[in-house]
């Protein structure tokens, strides 16, 4: 007897996280990636299209604008992209009846708690780039009544830039880093949070998630670590937000609760530490 396979659409196919979901398809699961290039998800017809060709039974939607200090000059392409965007993929996911999960991010909060944030606490961006996120969670709230919204913090992966791949690529050029030690969070495996989404598409436990791999650090013990993992000696200095200011404003502290993973039964992230040894160990 065969079995019915899954149809999982992925938006931002190209980026880090949409990559790593891509290459998850197995027997049961086939996954049907879009890039920009194959799709334009400000386009509304374009995502009724891509829709009405995949028949999806769940859009994994991880196309975005992410870049956060860009954004703070051109707010508007931000908005189009993470608020009207996601806006589109909800009303062509409800109109085919398909679950949709919206990957949003820490910066919905503002960053001045001292307690993990909870997935109901209140939301208080402070960034264009977190405002935009907020607006696509909105608007997918009001526009589809099957949806999840899974929101990451730290996100690092084989494919694509990021904070382990610039670590790695200043200790090959100079001898010394700072880097930042006041801003506390928990680092976010692809691979893992790929795993996690897949897991959760195919449930009805529909709402908001906090997805990160477990435990805390700030930056700069993320860089010790990194460092550490792959026996790499190079003089490492903490510095302050102030020290090292940028255009849009990091939240100070971006721990996430996960009690949706725990109330809805699911198992949770591993610890950050053990899924970047097994990146390093693997890349």
């Amino acid at each position: 007897m065969s079995v019915e396979k899954l149809t999982l659409l992925v938006t931002g196919a190209s980026g880090q996280l949409g990559q790593e979901l891509v290459r998850m398809g197995n027997e049961r699961i086939r996954i049907v990636g879009y890039g920009r290039d194959q799709l334009d998800i400000t386009d509304m017809a374009q995502c009724r299209e891509a829709l009405a060709v995949t028949r999806p039974d769940a859009v994994i939607h991880a196309a975005a604008y992410t870049a956060v200090d860009r954004a703070e000059e051109e707010p508007d392409e931000a908005y189009r992209v993470n608020a009207l965007g996601t806006r589109n993929m909800a009303i062509a996911a409800q109109e085919m009846n398909s679950k949709l999960c919206y990957i949003s991010t820490d910066y919905v909060f503002d960053g001045k708690g001292t307690t993990p944030y909870n997935e109901y606490d209140n939301t208080n961006p402070q960034s264009v780039y977190g405002k935009s996120k907020r607006a696509g969670e909105v608007l997918l709230q009001s526009l589809c009544n099957r949806y999840f919204i899974v929101r990451t913090s730290w996100v690092y992966g084989k494919y694509g830039n990021n904070f382990v791949q610039t670590m790695l690529k200043l200790a090959s050029e100079r001898d010394s880093v700072a880097v930042v030690h006041d801003q506390i969070g928990s680092p976010t495996y692809t691979y893992d949070l790929a795993s996690f989404l897949i897991e959760l598409v195919q449930t009805e436990a529909y709402g908001i998630y906090h997805a990160s791999n477990t435990g805390t650090c700030s930056w700069y013990e993320f860089a010790l670590a990194i460092f550490e993992e792959r026996g790499i000696s190079i003089r490492t200095e903490s510095c302050t937000t102030e020290q090292f200011p940028r255009q849009a404003p990091r939240p100070s502290y971006s721990v996430m609760d996960h009690s949706a993973i725990r109330v809805n039964g699911f198992n949770d992230l591993r610890p950050w530490r053990e899924a970047l040894h097994e990146f390093l160990k693997d890349r």
